[in-house]
């Protein structure tokens, strides 16, 4: 527990907050979790998220049979369980859609057209969500390059659950509100009799993508060969500045000069330009 941390306890006081809740909830708690979700993902948890991480983590309570959230606690940081990356999923946020941040996609094809023909095209997605991110990425690839294209995309993502759901593929139709009809009718099954409403990313498709699970705060990245581009966007603003900049480094150092780095709108790394060059709007040039 940090100095501040510890001085907010002694400030605030440490009295358990019943309010009519299933499970005690006190500052503490709160206090081991933040520590615990920043040391584990990078995650920065600020003092107004009390409500979410109580209501979040007492899933978790329920389903290991807790009583209390200091016996959860104690029983996490006790072991090496699977219990952590439910801990990790309960606290990480996922929202996403498809082309998310539109101009991204139009920028992305633009890099790609002009760029020499027959190259191998390696593309990381490092906040794939559900996965609207990484195929909204496929599909743009794919029709600036071609169907035979020589294109690798790693789609990536700390939440285990959220991954397993983006490599299904399958989404409600009214979910794909950016996708152009084109794009519906080549990348995507309809679903038909009790599927009717729903489409999957067609299976040929999914060759050009492998989904792993990565907690980018880690050094211990899978990576052998460098990437053309990287999109990790709305991701970095749960870090504080040094964890910001220790996961840059580390993305500068997968990237092939001259690459391109999507960031997320309200991210902004212009205290790095020793690593990346703003080359328009959310989007960095690596050096």
């Amino acid at each position: 527990m940090s100095v501040t941390q510890a001085a907010r306890l002694q400030q605030n006081g440490d009295v358990s907050d019943m309010r009519g809740r299933e499970f005690a909830w006190s500052d503490t708690d709160f206090v081991r979790v933040q520590d615990l979700i920043y040391r584990r993902a990078g995650i920065s948890l600020h003092d107004g998220k009390h409500a979410m991480v109580y209501s979040r983590l007492s899933r978790r309570l329920r389903e290991t049979g807790h009583n209390s959230f200091s016996d959860y606690l104690n029983w996490l940081e006790a072991s090496e369980s699977a219990e952590w990356q439910e801990f990790i999923n309960a606290l990480t946020t996922n929202l996403t859609s498809f082309f998310r941040e539109q101009h991204h996609f139009g920028l992305l094809r633009d890099f790609l057209l002009s760029q020499s023909t027959g190259k191998d095209w390696r593309i990381w997605c490092a906040a794939s969500s559900t996965g609207e991110e990484p195929y909204s990425i496929l599909m743009t690839s794919l029709q600036a390059l071609g169907q035979r294209a020589d294109l690798s995309i790693v789609a990536s993502d700390i939440d285990s659950k959220v991954l397993a759901t983006a490599a299904q593929g399958v989404y409600r139709l009214d979910d794909l509100k950016n996708v152009v009809d084109s794009q519906l009718q080549l990348f995507f099954q309809r679903g038909k009799a009790g599927n009717q409403g729903m489409v999957r990313i067609k299976p040929e498709y999914k060759k050009f993508i492998e989904f792993m699970v990565i907690n980018l705060i880690r050094d211990d990245w899978p990576f052998r060969k460098l990437f053309d581009v990287v999109f990790c966007r709305n991701v970095m603003i749960y870090f504080d500045n040094p964890t910001q900049r220790r996961v840059l480094e580390r993305i500068h150092r997968v990237m092939s000069p001259g690459g391109l780095l999507f960031v997320g709108h309200a991210e902004n790394f212009t205290e790095s330009r020793d690593l990346f060059v703003l080359k328009g709007k959310t989007v960095y040039e690596r050096r």
